[in-house]
């Protein structure tokens, strides 16, 4: 007995052999076709207990028939295959009806387990359109990491579900807050976004939450805080490993009772704002150390999103490079090309700073250079004269610290825009080098502080106060 038949519209003849092939050997009973218009009559006369299509097919495109196929038959299960990997592609497939979105190669394996739990659990009625939103592609990737990143946003566009985005500076966090946000349910609300590294730690809580008028010194007026102006919509919480733990507190309140209080306020408000978290941080380590609260956490990790570093995507370099440089000849820069052995010689690069690194890199050679063609020689250049000294090609743990800092303050001070960000920097960003680095002397020496304070070349007694002003957690260890 067949377990189920599966209709397949493909208008290339290989791949509809290859899935009639591996259907039928999973007891499914398949039927392919080459064009929209045979699998609309198909589906419309009742045929079919599941369907996989292709998006483009000659006659008809599958985003056109899926809405007309799901009006008649809305429990019809409709699995989406697109060579178009993009984060569009993802969402278009899902906010039609589709109970799956797969890229192109896909494995075959994974679509016949989709098939048989798509069977098990049809899928509900699609999303309403998405009004005006254009199709500008707001990340760029047809990588298998990107491609699961893509997935996983076009289901969550759907949801209001609290997501926690991790990866490294550099990686394009806050582009997919802002794709969560712009293709979500809360897209015509406001997107707020708020660096805590970039805040001295004193402000954080006004700014999430605003202050009243004579809450404290210098609260001249009443302040509109951040989840005030999110209200309806998203509030991205950018490097939430650096926010205080008082402040921690008070947004724990927020996600568990739906409301918060402004600074110097006594009146509960209540709140209505989607919260999209990111870090860069291991907070896990930070939960270890007692610097983040474990039930915080759990409450900010309901999807956990984690963006890969540009070294594990490396495929995505060419379609990065040219959309960098399609930006700079709209902001006015010269058109640029890039030739192959340019590509080659980026894809053997360990991008330290990740996409941000590569998006400089193309405006450098936009600017700086005459050629119409960017050249291996030129790319070459710019990387060398940019190289950390000592540096080796793939080795994965000498990284620039130094150009590290750099993007961070290039971020710090991009945060105030036009005004000058508030006094204190030197010291903030010595509170923020400290701990790891005296962190890492302790565990290299297993604890001895003796050893540490020798290693860090300051006086046992200056180590001792750092340590106990800095709350670091000693772990002595025999060896």
């Amino acid at each position: 007995m067949t377990k189920g038949n599966i209709l397949i519209a493909d208008d290339d003849a290989a791949i509809r052999t290859v899935l009639n092939q591996a259907l039928a050997r999973a007891g499914y009973s398949p039927r392919a076709t080459g064009n929209a218009a045979t699998l609309w009559q198909w589906a419309s006369q009742g045929q079919g207990d599941l369907i996989i299509t292709d998006v483009v097919m000659p006659d008809e495109n599958a985003f056109d028939l899926i809405p007309k196929i799901k009006k008649i038959r809305p429990d019809l299960p409709i699995v989406v295959m697109s060579a178009q990997n993009t984060l569009i592609t993802a969402i278009a497939a899902t906010e039609c009806g589709a109970y799956e979105y797969l890229p192109k190669p896909f494995d075959l394996n994974e679509l016949v387990s989709i098939v048989a739990r798509a069977l098990a659990e049809p899928r509900s009625a699609p999303l309403p359109p998405r009004d005006q939103r254009g199709d500008e592609l707001p990340l760029i990737g047809r990588s298998a990491p990107m491609q699961e990143i893509y997935r996983v946003l076009a289901r969550l566009t759907q949801t209001d579900l609290t997501a926690m985005i991790s990866g490294e500076s550099g990686t394009g966090k806050e582009l997919v807050a802002r794709a969560l946000h712009d293709y979500g349910t809360r897209r015509n609300g406001q997107f707020v976004a708020i660096n805590m590294a970039a805040i001295p730690r004193e402000l954080i809580e006004s700014e999430l939450f605003g202050h009243e008028k004579g809450a404290f010194t210098g609260a001249q007026t009443r302040h509109h805080g951040r989840f005030e102006q999110a209200e309806g919509g998203t509030l991205f919480l950018d490097e939430i490993g650096d926010m205080p733990m008082e402040a921690q507190t008070r947004l724990l309140r927020v996600l568990q009772e739906g409301e918060y209080t402004t600074v110097g306020g006594r009146t509960p408000i209540k709140t209505n704002v989607r919260i999209i978290a990111a870090t860069h941080r291991d907070l896990q380590h930070q939960i270890d150390q007692g610097l983040f609260r474990e039930d915080l956490f759990y409450r900010l990790n309901v999807v956990p999103l984690r963006m890969p570093p540009l070294r594990e995507r490396k495929e995505d370099l060419a379609d990065l490079t040219r959309h960098f440089l399609n930006q700079a000849e709209a902001e006015g820069l010269p058109a640029r090309s890039i030739d192959a052995a340019a590509i080659e010689r980026l894809k053997r690069h360990h991008w330290p700073g990740n996409v941000r690194e590569l998006e400089n890199l193309v405006r450098r050679l936009s600017a700086l250079y005459t050629q119409d063609t960017i050249t291996l020689d030129l790319v070459e250049t710019e990387l060398s004269t940019n190289m950390t000294v000592g540096y080796e090609e793939g080795d994965q743990q000498k990284l620039n610290v130094g150009q590290s800092l750099e993007l961070f303050l290039t971020d710090y001070f991009a945060g105030f825009g036009e005004e000058l960000p508030p006094q204190g920097l030197y010291q903030r960003i010595l509170r923020m080098v400290e701990p790891p680095l005296i962190t890492a002397a302790l565990t290299a020496t297993r604890g001895n502080q003796i050893r540490a304070s020798k290693l860090l070349g300051l006086n046992r007694n200056t180590l001792r106060k750092k340590i106990r002003d800095l709350e670091i957690k000693v772990v002595r260890t025999s060896g």
